[in-house]
């Protein structure tokens, strides 16, 4: 593959998001419903790629090239970890007390929804897609990677589909990642009319008052602020060229801990054709952990704070803009159809269950704010941190309820094992080599401990005891 095949591929997926860009700006459906610019332009995408237009004019490709469609397959799992290895990087982590008094209960009611994704994932295909539709026992755990891994954990999952001879998964992750989005903020938004009308929401009492340019996206001139601080002189070295580098270095970290471990399984029990699951790890969860070990490394030994987060949540986001377009204008609708009713199943227990929780357990786990802190869990979820941000400052435009504090101090205690962390990572690897009823005790195991955990511990609470205390580093 040419470099200028590579550069022309990231230029047109550039176009894309622009092209995204423009239709959320021109037609109101899609800023009313919040949908980004980069699920668009994939879908736009998609449909003038070799699945929709392709098939139409009888071209293989649609309007793209093989080669420009072989990279932007290629993109998901290079950016993933990438996004991954910069989560914590230049943001303070704070002691595991603090973030317990401040969001505990959010991260026992982030985690139920996790656990009870693969525990009904894993119900419904024992039950019913294996025994019934042929359905592979790997798709147990397509819920909680589509669901609450989003798209990037999808595709970087891709793979470690293909090497346990699962191809079709990954397809089927990403499309439930996209309908987990799209059926997300949808949803999202109905529930919070919902509570306006029937007064569960603390502070926001009108749905119609919010701003147009708000709705779509812009941001007026005087309320504009540049994004990051220049840490560094551009003649020495260019404070984004800084960034990106030390995101390389946590990748790189995370490269190196994920080989060791290899290496480690390969000299013993896997030594004589043993059980492996690390051969079957992804990069992403080994990179977050590199950028925790790099942040600590910092706090330690920069005396210069070179690292802005802000400038660090810029590069993320533009690779998080990046990696959606690509994962869904790649997607396999073939795929899916052959597969329609796993996929159908097991995206409608999801949701079910997500409601569930959320209508339910919520109330019960979270006694201050609990719909304005609940349904930040509810939007990721259902696929991606940012709708569970957005559906938050719809509802809590001002931070009054310091759901937005709660939500970025849960992701240090969730993201590292769930979401995209490392259960996610091992789920289908342990479900390969142990079976759905095996792993179904573990995930089983884990959700009681955590509804017992928010039911019993925080949901018993007083609400002054739930401490509202700002933190310095805002959520992602």
């Amino acid at each position: 593959m040419s470099a200028n095949i590579i550069g022309f591929t990231i230029l047109l997926m550039g176009v894309g998001l622009i092209a995204g860009k423009v239709i959320r700006l021109k037609f109101s459906i899609f800023s009313k419903f919040f949908f980004p610019s980069s699920i668009i332009g994939g879908i736009l995408f998609l449909m003038l790629g070799p699945e929709m237009l392709g098939r139409i004019i009888s071209r293989e490709h649609g309007v793209f090239t093989g080669d420009v469609l072989e990279v932007m397959a290629s993109v998901p799992g290079l950016l993933i970890s990438f996004i991954f290895a910069a989560l914590f990087l230049g943001k303070k982590i704070p002691p595991i007390k603090s973030i317990w008094m401040m969001a505990g209960p959010q991260v026992s009611f982030g985690q139920t929804l996790a656990w009870g994704q693969y525990v009904v994932g894993i119900l419904v295909t024992a039950l019913v897609l294996v025994p019934f539709f042929d359905a592979s026992p790997m798709a147990g755990a397509l819920i909680e990677i589509g669901f609450e891994g989003g798209h990037g954990t999808a595709a970087g999952l891709a793979g470690t589909f293909s090497e346990l001879g699962y191809e079709e998964g990954a397809d089927l992750a990403i499309g439930l990642a996209t309908v987990g989005v799209i059926g997300g903020v949808l949803i999202g938004v109905i529930l919070i009319n919902w509570a306006v009308r029937k007064q569960k929401t603390a502070y926001l009492r009108d749905t119609s008052s919010m701003d147009e340019k708000d709705l779509r996206g812009v941001i007026e001139p005087e309320n504009r602020t540049s994004r990051g601080l220049i840490t560094v002189k551009s003649q020495s070295i260019e404070p984004l060229a800084l960034h990106v580098g030390l995101i390389g270095i946590a990748v790189l970290i995370g490269k190196l801990m994920l080989e060791g471990l290899v290496w480690v399984e390969n000299v013993t029990w896997a030594s004589n054709g043993g059980t492996v699951i690390m051969g079957y790890l992804p990069l992403f969860p080994m990179a977050m952990i590199g950028g925790v070990i790099l942040q600590k490394l910092l706090d330690r030994f920069d005396t210069y704070k070179l690292v802005d987060r802000d400038m660090v949540k810029g590069l993320q986001g533009l690779a998080l803009d990046f990696l959606i377009l690509s994962a869904i204008a790649t997607l396999s609708l073939g795929v899916i159809g052959e597969n329609i009713v796993v996929f159908s199943v097991l995206a409608v227990v999801g949701i079910a269950w997500n409601l569930f929780a959320f209508m339910v357990l919520a109330r019960r786990m979270i006694p201050k704010n609990w719909f304005e802190r609940g349904i930040g869990d509810f939007g990721q979820s259902m696929g991606m941190t940012a709708a569970g941000l957005m559906l938050i400052r719809i509802v809590d435009g001002k931070n009054e309820t310091g759901a937005m504090e709660a939500f970025g101090y849960k992701q240090l205690l969730f993201e590292p094992f769930v979401g995209g962390g490392i259960m996610t990572a091992v789920s289908v690897p342990l479900i390969f080599n142990f079976g759905l009823w095996a792993v179904f005790i573990f995930v089983f195991a884990m959700m009681v401990i955590w509804l017992l955990v928010g039911l019993l511990y925080f949901g018993r609470k007083d609400a002054s005891e739930i401490s509202k205390t700002s933190i310095e580093n805002t959520p992602d």
